[in-house]
């Protein structure tokens, strides 16, 4: 979130719950990208906070009240308050259950994909409607194919992406595999680890796929615990993943602390990637 937009969310947040009995006297930035994450006190209670145009709050508060309901492991909302969608200051804000953090250690990669498998079980049973995952390839081709948005960009970088996102698209869609609704970004970051085991948060970039391509953002070592993940897909999703996300970073308006320097980071393991790739193709 922009900095000059901080300062406003944070008292929004705080506005908004103690408008509802919810004692807000200090807040902890625990996440501040796209969107902000607080923790506020005394009342305990998760804030996530997003500037009303972005208009996803109202999706996810539906998608994890469906998900709770049948058991799925997402994280909650905060039970003492109405379940919905507080608008403040051109603010969304959602209150949301805080759980106490555990040891991220104490979570095996097998933990990590029974948590996984039993969300995608839940997320086949909710009618939501979600965009394909290839819609979300599309907006990171758009985004390497214009210099206005992604200034900073190398030719030679802006090749690589570009085409590794249509060759990948196109494979991947082309295999047929079976699709669902997916959570869209189940990274660690995303996840919970909590004395109740693993929770999901952050359904906004929930999409339908196949879940190979939503193993693609676990660690790796979760996908050999998948049942019946296919292995080749599996490698094609983790290569098209690393394509998005670094096409994200060389965004103008990306707001994710130090982006800049994960974009070249990025960039370098894509390109040992794609020729991995290309070598085994043709070993």
């Amino acid at each position: 979130m922009q900095a000059s937009e901080l300062q406003r969310a944070v008292a929004a947040a705080r506005s908004v719950a103690s408008s509802l009995g919810l004692p807000a006297d200090d807040a902890v930035v625990l996440q501040d990208s796209n969107k902000l994450t607080l923790r506020l006190l005394p009342c305990d209670v998760l804030a996530r906070v997003s500037p009303a145009a972005h208009q996803v709050a109202q999706f996810e508060v539906r998608l994890a009240q469906q998900l709770a309901g049948s058991g799925c492991p997402v994280a909650v909302l905060e039970p003492r308050v109405e379940p919905r969608v507080y608008g403040r200051d051109g603010f969304e804000v959602t209150l949301w259950t805080y759980y106490e953090p555990v040891a991220p250690g104490e979570i095996s990669p097998a933990g990590y994909a029974d948590a996984l498998k039993r969300l995608h079980a839940g997320m086949r049973a909710v009618e939501v409607p979600t965009p394909h995952f290839t819609d979300r390839v599309a907006e990171a081709e758009a985004l390497v194919a214009s210099r206005e948005r992604s200034p900073a960009l190398a030719d030679a970088d802006r090749e690589l992406l570009g085409d590794t996102l249509r060759r990948l698209r196109a494979v991947i869609g082309a295999r047929g595999a079976p699709e669902q609704v997916l959570h869209g970004e189940p990274h660690p970051g995303n996840v919970l680890t909590t004395k109740n085991g693993l929770l999901f948060i952050d359904f906004e970039t929930c999409c339908r796929g196949p879940v190979e391509f939503d193993l693609a953002h676990a660690p790796e070592e979760v996908g050999e615990h998948y049942p019946d993940a296919d292995q080749d897909l599996l490698r094609e999703c983790r290569t098209l993943m690393l394509a998005m996300i670094t096409a994200w970073r060389w965004d103008r308006d990306d707001q994710l602390p130090d982006g800049r320097r994960l974009g070249m980071e990025w960039l370098g393991r894509l390109r040992a990637a794609v020729d991995r790739n290309g070598s085994e193709a043709h070993g």
